[in-house]
């Protein structure tokens, strides 16, 4: 039999195992609970930046001699897939972080995506900050490393400007400039980090007139994302494209430019005939969804679309040497 003082051993032994068993769910719930709110930070951005820049950055450099680069080979990209993704996700991060702890943004995605982590409580605002804070030299440690460092310090100049100065929100005109920088900036970042070394980017080279067509493009069509967001903007005070001119007018001055650009991309590359069919084709599926349709579930399905017509443009390259 078991002396009265081991049984009292073994009581606290058990009551310090339980003790010990509930910290570690306790403190693996917590983390399961911060990681879903960082998934629900950047979750909207994924198909907007995340998924296409790292097509752009990896299958560019995979066919760097469209822009008289050596190719990437296809191991090596292989190897670096993960870390294009981890750049421009780390990149983007922050920034989202920034734009929806702001009061507007919470009132704003309050109505239309009442699931993120400020609306829906998760986190408040002053611990939003402080991640915010954290990760900004996270990534600027990890674009130090990986490459696209000048990339990462405009990006956080953008982000600023853009969240913290209102550059989002009083003139249609700037908001859809700040995007252009912000969308060059991801593309030639993830570019740089697939290829593993520091790219040129010198005026007038074949790259930099290709990143200054799609900032054009972006600049031009971007305010597409802003047709189905009418009311979380006009909620917020955001001054938009479609707020500022109207339903109607504001969706000819995205077919127009969708159009031409839908022609030139195929054009500056000198391709053949049948490289136009997939970016014209899709851009006059977006050009009729947009002039036609009117709910706000079309208009979110039109920008879904936006996204890959951006991402077959950004192919384009590929077929120059099939020309």
């Amino acid at each position: 039999m078991f002396s009265t003082e081991a049984k009292k051993r073994n009581i606290n032994h058990g009551h310090n195992s339980a003790s010990h068993d509930r910290k570690k769910t306790t403190a693996w719930n917590t983390i399961e609970y911060d990681l879903y709110s960082i998934w629900l930070f950047t979750y909207s951005d994924l198909k907007t930046i995340v998924g296409p820049k790292t097509v752009f950055g990896i299958f560019n450099s995979l066919h760097a001699s469209a822009f008289d680069l050596p190719c990437l080979q296809y191991s090596t990209a292989l190897k670096r897939l993960p870390l294009v993704v981890f750049w421009t996700w780390i990149n983007l991060l922050p920034f989202s972080i920034d734009n929806q702890r702001q009061p507007e943004a919470i009132r704003e995605d309050g109505v239309n995506k009442p699931w993120r982590p400020m609306p829906s409580q998760r986190l408040t605002p002053r611990q939003a900050k402080i991640w915010m804070l954290g990760l900004y030299p996270v990534a600027v440690m990890s674009s130090a490393y990986l490459g696209g460092l000048r990339q990462c310090l405009c990006l956080i100049c953008l982000g600023f400007w853009y969240n913290d100065l209102g550059g989002a929100d009083q003139n249609p005109l700037i908001r859809n400039l700040i995007n252009s920088c912000g969308f060059l900036c991801y593309t030639s970042g993830a570019m740089e980090v697939a290829y593993g070394s520091w790219i040129s980017l010198s005026p007038g080279s074949l790259l930099f007139r290709w990143f200054s067509v799609i900032a054009a493009v972006v600049l031009t069509t971007v305010h597409t994302q802003d047709m189905y967001d009418q009311a979380g903007d006009s909620l917020r005070g955001r001054w938009t494209v479609p707020l500022a001119m109207g339903d109607g007018p504001s969706k000819i001055t995205i077919a127009i430019p969708m159009a031409f650009w839908s022609w030139f991309g195929p054009q500056f590359w000198a391709l053949h005939i049948a490289a136009y069919i997939l970016p014209v084709g899709l851009g006059l599926t977006i050009i009729l969804r947009t002039l036609i349709l009117r709910s706000v579930v079309d208009d979110k399905r039109t920008f879904q679309l936006w996204n890959l017509w951006v991402v077959v443009l950004y192919l384009l390259p590929l077929l120059s040497e099939q020309k």
